[in-house]
């Protein structure tokens, strides 16, 4: 087998490989504003990288990547805690102060599109489906969610939800978005992508408000109180490849295993 990507592979490869370890990567995530210093396609970038890892050490064939995400109306609470005016309706990431809005997609469409690429990869024979997941949006996971415990009782096929990031990590502040966890990863990635200038220098204030940058605690619910971000997560001062690369060995260690022990009850 040359490669991991589905779509490089021809028919008699793709049946040879399905014969030998009948799983299938779903890499999904949406196109989405992570501040100035990151690209629009962290999430699903993460995913990808993640997907074709495990596909290599495990087994199976990683589908191209789904650049597709939802996201709903943030809580007034959520406003207040990220320090935007709680009457406002602004949905996830795209915060008045960002020159460019998100590519996110209604959470009705969404749900369609993933279902039609789980119906067509289940008849192409493929037992086990994961959908590796890089966006964090609760109606997003929900989503997913829902459309992987349908599809595994009412198919022949299995379908694991995973995400694309350690869930067993020393990380101080946890994940957040733009902040110096993302940042390591894709400095880890694609270095050429991320251009750590674009942020104020650090003797100013990266208000969460200002850069569309938030750190773990505040979407927790334990903002910092001038609403800034957490000086563990701010990607200036924190970010690098290795720590990136650490956190993408622990995600493909961990995912890894999960896909081995569904196989295993798959027999």
């Amino acid at each position: 087998m040359r490669t991991v990507r589905f779509e490089l592979l021809r028919p008699g490869e793709i049946v040879a490989e399905r014969e030998r370890c009948p799983v299938i990567y779903l890499p999904i995530g949406p196109l989405e504003w992570h501040s100035l210093h990151l690209p629009v396609g962290t999430d699903a970038l993460n995913a990808e990288t993640v997907a074709r890892r495990v596909a290599a050490e495990v087994g199976g064939v990683a589908l191209p990547t789904f650049f597709w995400g939802t996201e709903r109306e943030r809580s007034p609470q959520m406003l207040r805690d990220i320090g935007l005016q709680e009457q406002s309706y602004i949905v996830g990431m795209d915060f008045p102060a960002n020159i460019i809005p998100s590519l996110y997609c209604r959470e009705e469409f969404f749900a369609l599109f993933v279902r039609e690429m789980l119906d067509r990869v289940i008849r192409l024979g493929y037992r086990l489906v994961v959908i590796v997941n890089g966006h964090g949006a609760a109606n997003h996971l929900e989503t997913l969610r829902r459309l992987a415990t349908e599809f595994t009782a009412t198919t022949p096929a299995r379908v694991l939800l995973t995400v694309a990031f350690p869930m067993n990590y020393d990380f101080q502040f946890g994940i957040g978005h733009a902040d110096a966890a993302e940042t390591s990863v894709m400095m880890a990635i694609h270095p050429e992508s991320v251009d750590l200038t674009q942020l104020p220098p650090l003797d100013q204030p990266l208000r969460n408000a200002d850069w569309a940058i938030v750190d773990g605690d505040t979407f927790r619910g334990r903002p910092s109180a001038d609403r800034t971000v957490s000086e563990g997560a701010d990607p200036r001062r924190h970010a690098s490849a290795a720590e990136g690369q650490r956190m993408l060995d622990a995600t493909v260690q961990e995912i890894s295993a999960i896909v081995r022990a569904a196989l295993a009850e798959l027999g």
